[in-house]
């Protein structure tokens, strides 16, 4: 399955989020998202820290449309290594960010 959000939205929170300076900047990033795509974003990061492996994306989406207690944003902010945790989702998925990182630093 692929998330359903983009990947340059995914790789401007990774490289913002190590910017301790920036998280007023990423939660209000992350607020902006619509629904789909927090819950896409919330399963990368669980795929990334272990919690789900890439073969189980259907099961992890529907795990965090369920358990969508708490805003994403004070969620994902709230996770140690959410940066790593994207990047490794990402990663486990297949998922080439090159693109987007050249982008993100080109504007």
């Amino acid at each position: 399955m692929t998330p359903e959000i983009s990947t340059k939205k995914v790789v401007h929170i990774i490289i913002q989020s190590r910017e301790t300076s920036r998280a007023g900047e990423v939660r209000a990033f992350i607020d902006a998202l619509n629904e789909d795509e927090k819950a896409h974003l919330v399963v990368l990061a669980w795929i990334g820290r272990g919690a789900f492996e890439p073969e189980d994306y259907a099961d992890a989406l529907a795990t965090a449309f369920s358990e969508a207690t708490t805003p994403t944003a004070d969620y994902l902010m709230g996770m140690p290594h959410l940066s790593e945790n994207l990047e490794a989702g990402l990663e486990a998925l297949d998922i080439d960010v090159s693109d987007a990182e050249e982008d993100f630093y080109d504007r």
